[in-house]
């Protein structure tokens, strides 16, 4: 399938147009503020929609609860002990839908409530365990990773994923209950702008992102290039790097306008990742007239692939040079044909509604 059907295919059916009536929706999510990552952006994006249109959305996320550092990643915070004070959260909010965002201690107390309650829930894969456990501990074997991901998701009355790749490769490793929610760009917030808001020799390659193994961040910062290397966001390989590669500007992570003219003040934004599932810093970046370099693999292919402002090669450094000479305008263009609304109907069109009346 095309990528673009991947990125802004619309509702499958009218069903969500059907519902004349605002919905209560819980969203429940381990990863949260001040994370700075693309469920992040895209859940906090995905509830400003749904209240757009009328809908009174809450959040379940770990914020004001007792947490821990998650192992090897500290800067995320777990969420543990939350069970009894979460199903007084969701069973007082009467929720018409529950969608379960993550794999978490958050995710996996909601889905006990829910199957207590007879609560139908959906729930969205968001990252590749596999590849994230065997990056830290090659040994594991990733046939019980997924097998706990299928007990996971299993019950949930879709399971909803980014892409049409994504779809198909879970489907082959037993999953059911497969649906697509796409991502879209904010494109008032991420625009083009001043072009000298990074003090430093241009050209400048960007990076935005978690700095950590599966990333593959190391392979950027290693390639021979002129200018500038720039890297927004933290993670567990923040100081690592920093020390291995001190020609590198590691900005820390940012927020807000801060991070909108880290993309404006660049000329290529380089996305050295194998193993995300969609990638939704390639379309914040496009929108503000960046192109992208990338490796042409899941997530940037079923993103950008038909993008003619960016550049897919197993050689990164030949996809950053080329880059370079590709349009700002063209990729912004690309960029306005990726709606949120679109994507908000599809999420909408996937929940599992309590007495609608509608079948999902």
């Amino acid at each position: 399938m095309p990528a673009e059907a991947a990125i802004a295919e619309p509702a499958a059916s009218g069903r969500a147009r059907a519902l004349q009536r605002p919905l209560k929706v819980h969203i429940v999510t381990d990863a949260w503020t001040p994370q700075v990552n693309g469920v992040v952006r895209t859940l906090e994006t995905l509830g400003q929609e749904l209240t757009a249109l009328g809908h009174a959305v809450r959040y379940i996320t770990p914020e004001g609860r007792w947490t821990v550092p998650l192992p090897t990643y500290p800067e995320i915070r777990l969420a543990l002990f939350a069970k009894r004070t979460l199903a007084r959260e969701i069973l007082e909010f009467g929720a018409d839908a529950v969608h379960i965002a993550t794999e978490g201690p958050l995710g996996f107390a909601a889905r006990a409530v829910c199957r207590a309650h007879a609560i139908p829930f959906t729930t969205s894969f968001h990252t590749r365990f596999p590849d994230y456990v065997r990056a830290r501990f090659p040994f594991v074997p990733e046939g019980p990773i997924y097998r706990a991901l299928r007990w996971f998701h299993g019950p949930a009355t879709a399971m909803m994923v980014a892409t049409h790749s994504l779809k198909a490769e879970l489907e082959r490793h037993g999953f059911a209950n497969a649906r697509i929610w796409s991502r879209g760009v904010d494109v008032e917030r991420f625009r083009p702008g001043p072009r000298d808001t990074l003090f430093v020799p241009r050209p400048v390659f960007l990076y935005v992102g978690r700095i950590a193994v599966e990333k593959n961040l190391e392979t950027f910062l290693a390639l021979d290039l002129p200018g500038t290397k720039v890297v927004v966001g933290d993670g567990p390989q923040r100081a690592d790097l920093a020390a291995r590669f001190p020609e590198t500007h590691f900005l820390g992570p940012k927020l807000g306008e801060d991070l909108v003219r880290c993309y404006q003040g660049s000329d290529v934004f380089v996305f050295p990742s194998r193993t995300d599932t969609f990638g939704l810093v390639l379309l914040e970046a496009l929108a503000c007239g960046v192109p992208v370099a990338a490796y042409p693999v899941q997530g940037p292919k079923d993103v950008v692939a038909d993008c003619t402002a960016a550049v897919l090669d197993e050689n990164l450094r030949e996809a950053c040079l080329t880059a370079l000479a590709l349009s700002g305008e063209t990729a912004r263009s690309f960029a306005l044909t990726r709606s949120w609304p679109a994507c908000t109907e599809q999420f909408l069109a996937n929940l599992a509604l309590e007495e609608s009346g509608v079948a999902p």
